[in-house]
Order: structure tokens, then sequence, then C-alpha cells
């Protein structure tokens, strides 16, 4: 069953369209990367299909059923902000978490805290870093025992060894229990490691979705002479040049002419090629 999928969804702040005609239908037990730039409508995506945000238009279905408001019972969401009871300690956090959710697994819950260093249960959350504060909800979300766990920037406040550790959770979750994961983030390299399937949003609208091995065998890295751009095949996705050099990502490109070096892009290069692209479309003199 496609755990996520959304028809022509979007999301209007008065004048500004935040999301718009966003479709797309997600694989199961896969880790999917959200990418894009701030401000491209990740969150508010995430939110919709966590049942706090109504769409202005579209709908968005969780394992068949139409998210209509509330969060489906298969469903965690990691917000960015992390929103904990700050005067309540880890221990205390657990409990009240527990209480709220008629299902709920404490041994899932402890089992996390416990791949984690550092997490004092007897602190209080306000005197957590943020890093802490992180894995505390991450544990939370996972005691849900959730089929489909979405995570907005789940890496941005860990450092290099608590993203090891988190990212290992996570890898762990899917291949134990089969959990669909939506994880939006910056971290690139990171996402590379765990993630099979990307979703690259910009200006509100889905720019990329696939898988991330088949999505990189259609691109290319073409460099070569600037003059001679013409004998390049493919479709343009974007370009930098110099006076003499042009570095061109294209989509289902031919073979390379002679005197031009061709290679796969890594997902780094890709989304950055993508985002280039959008900036330009952005930026060029309307009417």
């Amino acid at each position: 069953m496609i755990p996520l999928s959304a028809d022509s969804v979007g999301k209007r702040y008065r004048s500004h369209w935040a999301v718009r005609d966003c479709t797309f239908a997600l694989p199961e037990g896969k880790v999917i990367a959200l990418v894009g730039p701030n401000g491209a409508g990740k969150s508010t995506l995430l939110r919709m299909a966590a049942g706090l945000v109504r769409p202005t238009a579209g709908e968005l279905e969780v394992f068949g059923t139409p998210v209509r408001g509330g969060t489906h019972p298969d469903v965690s969401f990691l917000a960015q902000n992390r929103p904990l009871y700050s005067d309540l300690t880890v221990r205390e956090t657990v409990r009240v978490a527990a209480a709220m959710n008629d299902r709920w697994s404490a041994e899932r819950v402890q089992e996390v805290l416990g791949l984690q260093a550092g997490v004092d249960h007897g602190a209080k959350i306000r005197t957590l870093s943020a890093g802490t504060r992180t894995q505390v909800a991450i544990a939370l979300a996972l005691g849900r025992l959730p089929r489909l766990l979405l995570l907005d920037e789940p890496l941005s406040d860990l450092d290099p060894l608590a993203r090891d550790e988190t990212l290992r959770i996570i890898m762990a979750e899917v291949a134990d229990r089969g959990t669909t994961v939506v994880m939006s983030s910056h971290l690139l390299a990171d996402l590379r490691e765990v993630c099979d399937h990307m979703l690259l949003v910009d200006e509100g609208r889905v720019q990329v979705d696939g898988d991330i091995e088949e999505v990189l065998a259609r691109h290319r890295i073409l460099v070569g002479p600037a003059a001679d751009e013409s004998a390049v095949a493919g479709t343009l996705v974007s370009a930098t040049r110099t006076q003499r050099q042009a570095t061109l990502l294209l989509k289902d490109s031919g073979p390379a002419p002679q005197g031009w070096t061709d290679a796969e892009p890594d997902l780094e290069s890709l989304v950055m090629g993508y985002l280039r692209a959008s900036r330009a479309r952005s930026s060029a003199p309307r009417g």
C-alpha cells in the first residue's frame, strides 16, 4: 500500500503559495530524502501529511486514507522546532507521551534512548542541548510504532557522532519494521548514505521524484568548450560557464562529443544543479 500520496496538493498563505500542484506517490518501506532550499515548501508539505495543516487545494492520502485533519495513527511526525515541555524531565516527558498515545511502546522508547549516548533521564528538557532534545524527540516519535515516520531536519542539531547514531536507528527501523521514512535535510552527504528515493521540491513544486540510483543514472555532467555547446545532446537542467569552459547538468543526454568529459553526478551535484536552475528562472526578467 502507498504510504503517502499527493494529488495536485497546494497550500496558500494569503497571496503566497507555499506548496503548489504537488503530485507524487511514495514507495513503501523506503527512506525518502525530501530536499530543497529554505522556503521551498518542505516543512509545509510534511505538516500537511501529518494532518496539522489543511491543504488549500488537492488531497493527501496516508495508506489510502484521505488526510482530513489530525495525525493518522500510523504516522509519527518530528517537527523542526522539537515541541517538548521544557519544565519536564526526560523521564516525565516519556510518561506524558505514553499517556497521550493509544498505541505506545515504552520498550521501544527506552531502546532508542539507550542507543543514543549522553541522554540523562533525570534532566529537565530546558537544560538539554538542541541535539539531545532532538534525540529525545526521535525516541518519542518511534514510541508510537509508526508505519510512516515524517522527520523535518532531524540531523540539523546533531554532532557527527549523534548523526551517525540517529541514521543507524532510522536504518534499523526500516529494516526491522518496514517503516517508511520521509526525511528532510540539507545534509546531502548523510542522506545519500541512507536514502533510497528522492523528492526534490522547489518553489512549492515537485521538481524530481524517483529512486535515487535511477535518477542519478538519467543525468550526466559534461565539461567542455563553451563555444561547442551546440554539439551536446540532451535536456539541459543547468549550466555554469567561464569564457572558455562550460559545465552542464543534462538529463537523458546522448554520447559526449569529442573534447567533452562525461560523468554521473553525485546527489549533491544533482540537487545543486536543479536549485541553480530554479534560481536562474526566478531571477530572469518577467514579461
